[in-house]
């Protein structure tokens, strides 16, 4: 019983660890011609948001592009975060000694 709590602690600080490193992840989407430029974390949180002048008036072209430049941004780091998942083996490994 003891070894199990300890596990589901252990788990717990691994998975918090987990989100603090992802928050130092990020990755930076880009749409028309680089005029929109969104940046997220591992988190899927946005971190910054850039948009050219030029854009400013077209109201509709301006609302394709952050969608495009969102959805480019999450692409990217979702392949970042497969990779940092192939890497929490151990985390892995803490969940089957719980019997998940």
């Amino acid at each position: 019983m003891f070894n199990k709590i300890k596990a589901v602690k252990e788990l717990r600080d691994s998975a918090k660890q987990m989100q603090n490193q992802l928050d130092d992840i990020t990755a930076e989407g880009t749409a028309a011609w680089g005029k929109v430029k969104i940046t997220i974390n591992g988190n899927q949180k946005i971190v910054s948001v850039e948009i050219d002048d030029e854009l400013m008036g077209d109201k509709s072209k301006l609302e394709s592009a952050i969608m495009e430049a969102q959805n480019d941004a999450t692409k990217k780091i979702q392949k970042q975060m497969a990779s940092k998942m192939k890497d929490m083996g151990a985390l892995q490994d803490m969940m089957k000694n719980l019997g998940m």
